[in-house]
């Protein structure tokens, strides 16, 4: 690919294929595409098979998947097929940030049709569309359609959109490319998915189930029972502290205060989700975290407290990092880390966490109530070897989550060059 000169006037991209060197015109969208609307029905045409109605909940990740399908009875359809190539587009939801979400059919999908919240652009090539509709310029587009209310965009929203486009020949080349593009982002999300199914599994297989003394899965050597324990007989647990909310800076600073945001649904260091902390606001010292502490969420926001007891630990890296009030700090322990970090990940641990919950919309767990939890737990020596699996599991995890964000950020710049 060829880089185009900065003095060039921007009727042309930063970046195009050797070739091309044509002015792009603009076009209204609905000049190189053309739109239809989905089907409404009724919840009495709703039925476990017939013909299936895509929504806002089978366009996931760029991609149409298999989530909460809905299937309606054959007789009451009246709206296009899709076909492969179509762009599947959110035209209307309650979450204003799904609105403009899309993904291209890429098979061929038989007694398929959109839902009433959706819309399908269908054209010459349904990859070029699939990336325009990937860039910021749609996007802003979308929400400059929104306005300051509305949670919709419309087929006459569409038909007042322009863009810079490139002759028929240019459009099959960057649709090729982004298509290629999109099909090595599928495979990595796939691994990545696979691997914590994996991880899922062997959670299940590895602790024992309610009332068992030992798992269905372990190590070779080892046949002694697990001894049930409580927590806190193991462990201890320290509140944080109030952090003056006066020192919060919106600059970035070497100081962080971290939240039960920091905590990733499942476990797991979640960055950025800290507050950069002005250190002229004193405090005790005994609230800076060491690097490897594990910490926990004691508050979770979300309404079904998704991330409430889950751990995570501190990096090791130049920031200083802030213990915060909400989030217990895990000292004294006398088991392996590594497996006790494992051992509140897993789904019997987090169940009963929330199960013990106090408040409605904001979900608090307490010292006492984390302390309370039984486990089964093992001998020192089969500590070792589960936390030890459990982390090289974690690290192969990262890794593929690294190359695949890497990938999409990869993407994010060539949509920027290679747009006008």
């Amino acid at each position: 690919m060829a880089k185009i000169d900065d003095s060039v006037k921007k009727k042309v991209p930063e970046l195009r294929f050797p070739g091309f060197t044509d002015d792009w015109e603009e076009r209204k969208l609905t000049d190189v595409t053309y739109s239809y609307s989905g089907l409404t029905y009724s919840p009495t045409d709703v039925q476990d098979k017939g013909t299936f109605v895509l929504r806002s909940s089978n366009v996931k990740n760029d991609q149409l998947i298999d989530a909460d399908n809905v299937y309606v009875n054959p007789d009451i359809v009246n709206s296009n097929n899709v076909k492969v190539g179509d762009v599947i587009v959110v035209v209307r939801n309650g979450s204003r940030s799904l609105i403009g979400k899309h993904a291209i059919v890429t098979k061929e999908m038989p007694h398929t049709v959109i839902g009433a919240f959706m819309s399908a652009f269908r054209g010459e090539n349904g990859e070029y569309i699939n990336a325009l509709l990937s860039t910021n310029n749609f996007q802003k587009e979308v929400h400059k359609s929104l306005g300051a209310t509305i949670n919709q965009i419309t087929g006459k929203d569409f038909s007042m959109m322009n863009f810079l486009t490139p002759k028929l020949e240019e459009q099959n080349k960057i649709g090729s490319f982004f298509k290629q593009l999109d099909n090595t982002i599928t495979l990595h999300q796939r691994k990545l998915d696979l691997l914590k199914e994996q991880k899922k599994g062997y959670l299940q297989k590895m602790f024992p189930k309610n009332g068992a003394k030992v798992p269905e899965l372990r190590f070779a050597g080892f046949a002694d029972d697990w001894e049930e324990r409580k927590l806190g007989e193991v462990i201890d647990i320290e509140n944080g502290y109030a952090f003056k909310s006066e020192y919060f800076s919106d600059e970035e600073k070497r100081h962080i205060v971290l939240t039960p945001g920091s905590v990733k649904i499942g476990g797991g260091f979640q960055k950025d989700k800290g507050r950069y902390y002005d250190v002229s606001g004193v405090f005790p010292e005994k609230f800076i975290f060491k690097p490897g502490n594990i910490f926990i969420t004691m508050t979770d926001l979300t309404p079904t407290a998704q991330s409430l007891g889950y751990p995570a630990i501190v990096p090791r890296d130049d920031n200083v990092y802030l213990h915060n009030q909400r989030l217990g700090k895990i000292i004294n322990t006398t088991t392996n880390p590594e497996f006790l970090y494992t051992l509140l990940t897993t789904d019997t641990y987090h169940k009963e966490i929330v199960s013990s919950a106090s408040g409605t919309t904001v979900k608090h767990s307490s010292v006492s109530k984390i302390l309370d939890f039984k486990s089964a737990i093992p001998n020192i020596d089969e500590q070792k070897l589960i936390g030890s699996f459990f982390k090289e599991l974690d690290n192969t995890i990262a890794l593929h989550q690294r190359k695949l964000d890497l990938l999409k950020e990869q993407k994010k710049g060539f949509l920027q060059k290679m747009f006008v």
